[in-house]
């Protein structure tokens, strides 16, 4: 099927003509989602339970095996023709779509997992395969929720509801994207801190400053924090009504199953705040205002398949500059900080600080906006001598 060709003229171009390529790739962002149901099916067939382990595989394998494969992919829309394509309700049809598939598929699996006699490492397996793909639905959640239309912020709710995260819209729209790259945000890593003492800082801040935020927004209504109005207790209900409707159905071995899917779809998330924006530091003016956000105050990557089935979360510098920007108009931009592998590849490389260390940091230092300037760098206070003394200081460091 041929996509669409947006035309528009441009005052310096004169008539520009555009068609996206990856138009009906996109879907990819919809029916990925579904893969443990490839998973099941074929245990179901095979009597194999190792089966269930298919999805992880597809990710942490076949994802960057996918994107050294595939390359990255630099083009932009034209400008003239963003209205366009942003106006084209077939992009927003597909992260509408996908909403009701992240039911589907924790149903399918808690489903599964509640009436197959599974060894106990393939019900944990099944867990945590069903905790992943609900960290992909939290980026839908991301997707949808920067919108303002009423349906777009239900959606988000709904979606962040399958895994207990009704706090991020609130958080990351009103706490991260005002404070993003500075040490006051939980949600930007620093340079030597790892993964894991930035997940200690970054879900519980995270969850105080979502409830701070939104208690204050309804005092200013006249209404109390335990208001029905609160956005948080909205999408915690209907967690509670799903999660205890799977709970009653299938007795207490499912507390277990829905408490990691829980946690490892919070770690799918505390995973990609981590490597977005890892270091990066906006730098405070004379009146002691940070500069406003930038693209070089995220981590950007181009690779072409992760992007397809993150609904294009990678241009990430492009997303916090302009953060109502529809994914399929997402831009980049040269000398942008670049990851060296999309996410599926830089997750597990976080999972082991001394190989995550002796990847970025080296990347971080080269910056063209810090060419080894500590003082342009968001540095772990704990780490500060460790890594002046490994790396030298070209700078007066910040205090």
């Amino acid at each position: 099927m041929r996509s669409p060709t947006y035309t528009a003229v441009d005052p310096r171009l004169g008539l520009v003509e555009y068609r996206d390529r990856k138009r009906w790739l996109w879907a990819l962002s919809v029916v990925y989602p579904l893969v443990p149901f490839v998973g099941i099916g074929l245990h179901a067939w095979t009597g194999q339970p190792a089966w269930l382990l298919l999805p992880l595989a597809i990710g942490y394998l076949g994802g960057p095996l996918l994107d050294a494969w595939l390359g990255e992919d630099e083009n932009n829309p034209p400008e003239a023709v963003v209205p366009q394509l942003e106006a084209d309700r077939y992009y927003r049809r597909l992260t509408y779509a996908v909403v009701p598939l992240h039911f589907a598929t924790l149903i399918g699996c808690a489903v599964w997992a509640g009436t197959q006699d599974l060894p106990w490492w393939a019900f944990l397996a099944l867990a945590y395969v069903a905790g992943t793909t609900s960290g992909l639905g939290i980026n839908t959640g991301h997707e949808l929720g920067h919108k303002h239309t009423a349906l777009e912020v239900w959606l988000a709710k709904l979606v962040l509801a399958v895994p207990a995260y009704g706090h991020f819209r609130i958080e990351h729209n009103r706490g991260h994207h005002r404070h993003v790259a500075t040490p006051e945000d939980h949600a930007s890593a620093r340079m030597g801190e790892s993964i894991y003492r930035f997940a200690l800082r970054e879900l519980p801040g995270g969850i105080r400053r979502a409830w701070a935020l939104e208690a204050e927004r309804l005092q200013r209504e006249g209404r109390s924090a335990w208001s029905p109005h609160n956005e948080m207790l909205q999408s915690y209900a209907i967690t509670l009504l799903l999660q205890g409707t799977l709970i009653a159905l299938f007795g207490w071995m499912m507390v277990l199953f829905l408490a990691i899917h829980n946690v490892v779809a919070w770690w799918q998330l505390t995973s990609a705040n981590y490597v977005e924006h890892y270091g990066l530091l906006r730098l405070k003016g004379p009146d002691g205002q940070y500069e406003r956000c930038q693209p070089h105050h995220s981590w950007n990557a181009n690779h072409t398949y992760t992007n397809l089935v993150l609904f294009q979360l990678e241009r990430h510098s492009d997303h916090h500059a302009n953060a109502a920007r529809r994914y399929q108009s997402l831009r980049h931009f040269p000398d942008l900080p670049q990851l060296p592998s999309g996410y599926f590849g830089m997750f597990p490389l976080a999972y082991v600080p001394s190989l995550w260390f002796r990847t970025m940091d080296p990347r971080l230092l080269a910056l063209p906006h810090v060419r080894g300037d500590f003082s342009k760098i968001n540095l772990c206070p704990k780490r500060r001598d460790a890594l002046l003394a490994r790396y030298g200081d070209t700078a007066a460091v910040r205090p």
